[in-house]
């Protein structure tokens, strides 16, 4: 185990002011319990940061992509950033794993490499942040780990694409590909509502709304997708 406090700190790119608040985020139920109760586990910060995170990384989404994905494309987006997966895998980057405390049973059983403890003492160590200094220094923390990620994180699974679709659909069924007409826009410009006409063979198959383009688009794409299938 690394006790190097001042290490991690480095690391992570905060310094903490209470530097309990880190050793706690540090401190396993194991570690704890050896210890007969005298020191305290992770387990609330944990569950403190876990809300942080979502928070965070929720607001980072929304300015990214608020305005071109569905709030269902947003939770999907979110629920793969912030999976165990993903915070272990965040965790093991940052070393974090040589700086957790663990029991002697659990240091023997591999703890210190378990996706779980990695991904818990990584949301732990979010909530410290939050409680020594507030959101911001929780977003600078979150956003410098996760900016890679977040820029590319529409390549990582699939979603969904209406529009390529019904181009696919039409194509291989009638071998012409829709086109797309704003009929209007309304409200003011912090508030945009598109209204869009998707044309097939010459007539408007559907129509669409939505505060961009393309989520209109997107609308009309879908609607004119089931008429398609249902016809």
């Amino acid at each position: 185990m690394n006790e190097d406090l001042t290490g991690l700190e480095r690391i992570i790119g905060y310094n903490f002011k209470d530097k309990s608040l880190l050793d706690q985020a540090l401190t396993h139920r194991s570690y704890a319990t050896e210890h007969s109760g005298m020191v305290s586990d992770n387990e609330r910060l944990e569950f403190l940061g876990d809300a942080v995170l979502e928070l965070v990384m929720t607001k980072l989404l929304f300015d990214l992509y608020g305005k071109e994905y569905s709030e269902g494309d947003l939770t999907r987006m979110r629920a793969f950033l912030v999976n165990e997966n993903q915070l272990a895998s965040q965790a093991q980057r940052l070393t974090i794993g040589e700086f957790i405390k663990l029991g002697k049973g659990e240091e023997r059983s591999g703890g210190r490499y378990k996706k779980s403890i990695l991904a818990d003492t990584f949301e732990a160590i979010t909530g410290a942040i939050y409680l020594d200094g507030g959101l911001d220094p929780c977003f600078k923390f979150i956003k410098s780990i996760y900016d890679e990620l977040l820029k590319n994180v529409t390549s990582q699974f699939k979603i969904d694409d209406y529009k390529s679709a019904l181009q696919e659909l039409t194509q291989a069924k009638f071998h012409v590909v829709p086109t797309y007409r704003v009929e209007r826009i309304s409200g003011p410009d912090h508030n945009r509502s598109f209204e869009v006409a998707l044309i097939f063979e010459g007539d408007v198959l559907a129509r669409g709304k939505g505060s961009s383009k393309k989520k209109a688009e997107q609308e009309a794409a879908k609607k004119a997708l089931k008429i398609l299938k249902d016809g």
